[in-house]
């Protein structure tokens, strides 16, 4: 269908409408090098009447999507449907991004009753990947999913984005530092920054993945003025969710019986699971466990590996997992978070309980209405291990905004001090 509407080749934004909306539905196709929108509206005086608009002066086109809505089901057009979000994702051919698109379409994040659009960001490389993910998508007959559009200007495909996903990122190769891959990628979320800045929804929310995920969410923010600052996540719940792992199998319980169980910092081998204040069936787990030598000498460490471990045992990165995480870090914005409990998010520290540097992305125990927003839990307890263990996350972190100052506006300049790779293992 593609080489169809585009002669064999992508233009920079294509946009693919998928024909299950009951009231709209749109396709985007390229005509004579013109980006022309061919789209069909019922018309809200006559709910039975479509009419047909274009984007230029000249309606035409080698493709028209046209049905009757009088032939839908009565009981989908009678459904009430909440207002279409944007999801925005970057790095949207790779792996990560295959896992995760089938998650947020089938309604398994946002709701079953949320229709979602898709605005998906390759690079030239990427382009016939991404249109075959497109089409994969459109074979899925999702009810939710109204619109899928792909491309690779961030200006183009940011545009009125409610949620963006940043995946996409330059991969640690050999002989590269950390303060080297700090700049490469700097240099794109910088960018990124710019274009979420222009065009983006005021109160979009923007989760980073693409690694280092704190620094690199640090330099999109500090890019974007407009947006509020706390709107921005790294993703440290993949870290989370392998620390619930290790302490559900240690004391044999099943990982539901799990609450209060964070990670510190930064995602990195820095990175500080909490054990002190996690709870298995409500009691603390080092209770439940009753043993210290493991939690202080071995459950930090192989929730530290666990990427690694993957890596060696089936030949590639933990994409599943980390699709899976992503998920369970939106979600956890958009359902309220059980009383009591809490969820790990790396965000902005401006303001925070803890008295940690302000102005970094730290991860911390934060809790949801579901709106969309969080709060930092303020009462966890720190002891002087656990203190000491988050000092010397924030004195990473601290040490990375100096090599990345270059990339931040207005920031003083400062020499770069990081010397060690603290990468996670099994990460690109």
């Amino acid at each position: 269908m593609f080489e169809h509407l585009t002669g064999g080749r992508l233009p920079q934004s294509l946009f693919i409408g998928v024909p299950i909306a009951p009231i709209r539905s749109q396709r985007y196709v390229q005509l004579n090098s013109k980006k022309t929108i061919v789209s069909l509206v019922a018309s809200t005086s006559d709910p039975f009447a479509a009419t047909a608009s274009s984007s230029t002066d000249d309606n035409f086109g080698v493709f028209k999507l046209n049905y009757d809505v009088r032939n839908e089901d009565q009981r989908l057009l009678q459904k009430l449907w909440k207002t279409t979000i944007r999801v925005a994702i970057s790095g949207a051919a790779g792996n990560i991004s295959n896992h995760l698109l089938f998650m947020l379409a089938s309604g398994g994040v946002f709701g079953m009753d949320q229709p979602i659009s898709f605005q998906l960001l390759g690079s030239q490389e990427s382009q016939r990947k991404l249109e075959g993910v497109a089409m994969e998508l459109e074979d899925s007959l999702y009810p939710l999913l109204r619109e899928v559009r792909i491309g690779t200007d961030p200006y183009t495909l940011f545009k009125n984005a409610d949620w963006v996903i940043l995946l996409g990122a330059h991969p640690r190769t050999p002989g590269i530092t950390r303060a080297e891959l700090l700049d490469i990628n700097g240099q794109i979320f910088r960018e990124q920054g710019r274009a979420l800045d222009a065009v983006a929804a005021r109160d979009c929310k923007v989760l980073v993945v693409g690694n280092p995920c704190n620094t690199n969410a640090l330099i999109c923010m500090e890019n974007a003025p407009r947006l509020p600052r706390r709107n921005f996540h790294a993703l440290t719940r993949l870290d989370e969710n392998r620390a619930k792992c290790q302490l559900a199998l240690r004391a044999r319980r099943f990982y539901t019986s799990l609450s209060r169980v964070t990670v510190w910092g930064n995602h990195s081998t820095t990175l500080v699971p909490d054990f002190l204040n996690a709870r298995i069936a409500g009691e603390p787990a080092m209770d439940v466990i009753g043993d210290d030598t493991w939690f202080r000498e071995d459950f930090t460490p192989t929730v530290a590996n666990r990427g690694g471990a993957i890596t060696q045992l089936n030949g590639r990165s933990s994409a599943a997992s980390t699709a899976v995480s992503i998920a369970d870090a939106l979600k956890s914005l958009v359902t309220p978070t059980p009383q009591g409990d809490c969820f790990s998010s790396a965000v902005c520290t401006d303001g925070n309980p803890y008295g940690l540097a302000e102005g970094l992305i730290f991860s911390m125990p934060c809790r949801s209405k579901g709106d969309g927003q969080y709060e930092i839990v303020d009462d966890f307890l720190i002891d002087e291990w656990l203190d000491e263990k988050i000092m010397a996350s924030e004195a990473e972190l601290l040490k990375e905004r100096g090599c990345v100052s270059h990339l931040i506006p207005n920031a003083p300049p400062a020499a770069c001090e990081i010397t060690q790779d603290t990468m996670l293992p099994g990460e690109s």
